[in-house]
């Protein structure tokens, strides 16, 4: 079966098979147990485990599959019904451990398409081949992607990192990427016990080389955590797990409750011609 990845050594073509994906000059990366490749060459890999380790994985899991962020998957969805064309080739670039990429890809499939994903983390891609077992999920970095010029109708990226000028070159003319970013009160409550100043994120609508803005979709909600269980797993989720004062910390362990609000943007750019 022709894949939608090409090969990260030379740029060809990749078939894939039972065990492998193979190109024709003879480069061969074995399918894992769990359905998905490792394509991060060693010249990018960066460090001997890049991305977010087994606990952040597992703790990102515990907490998407609460259905906190539900809404968010359900318009993610709507949003690439309603953009992407005909049997279109999706790519959802940062896919984590799939909560988005597995609904994303019954959305792909319903439209007669297909997705693929990547995510540099291998504890996340592990668990993302799991949720998506009829998709394609590779170990690879966002900044290199191992897809062709011009060969997707979609790009997908929540909350990852964004390589605007692998995206652009990855989409077709005319092509629709979908970027999910925080508002400016996302978490506020959630920061308030974590920090004794804590401040808005900036909102903003950049404009990217080779892209057009269509529309910035705003999604708005709260939720309410009664289990610390669940107030430690959204924690450790976010990027203040990596750079919160050790009092901060304490506060939070000792909550049992929290009411949060959740504010998503979807900024919906389309690839100029």
């Amino acid at each position: 079966m022709k894949s939608m990845f090409c090969c990260p050594t030379c740029g060809g073509d990749l078939e894939r098979t039972s065990k492998a994906y193979l190109c024709a000059r003879g480069h061969s990366f074995d399918l894992a147990r769990e359905g998905y490749v490792n394509l991060l060459t060693a010249n990018r890999r960066h460090s001997k485990a890049p991305g977010d380790d087994p606990k952040m994985v597992a703790a990102r899991g515990r907490f998407l599959d609460g259905g906190w962020y539900e809404p968010l998957r359900q318009e993610l969805c709507r949003q690439l019904e309603r953009h992407a064309p005909a049997a279109p080739q999706v790519l959802d670039a940062g896919c984590g451990e799939g909560y988005y990429t597995a609904a994303l890809a019954q959305t792909a499939g319903q439209k007669g398409g297909a997705l693929a994903a990547v995510d540099v983390s291998k504890p996340a891609v592990k668990r993302a081949a799991r949720r998506c077992p009829s998709s394609e999920l590779a170990v690879s970095s966002v900044y290199h992607l191992p897809l062709a010029r011009n060969s997707v109708d979609a790009v997908v990226n929540c909350f990852s990192p964004l390589a605007v000028e692998e995206f652009y070159r990855v989409l077709r003319p005319g092509g629709v990427f979908l970027y999910v970013v925080p508002g400016p009160r996302h978490l506020w409550e959630l920061k308030e016990v974590l920090y004794d100043a804590p401040y808005e994120n900036q909102e903003k609508q950049e404009c990217y080389d080779g892209f057009s803005y269509r529309d910035v979709v705003p999604l708005e909600g709260r939720f309410t955590l009664t289990d610390p269980q669940d107030i430690q797993a959204l924690f450790a989720m976010t990027p203040y797990a990596w750079k919160t004062p050790k009092a901060g910390v304490t506060r939070l362990m000792g909550r049992t409750q929290l009411c949060v609000q959740a504010q998503f943007r979807i900024h919906i750019l389309q690839r100029q011609k």
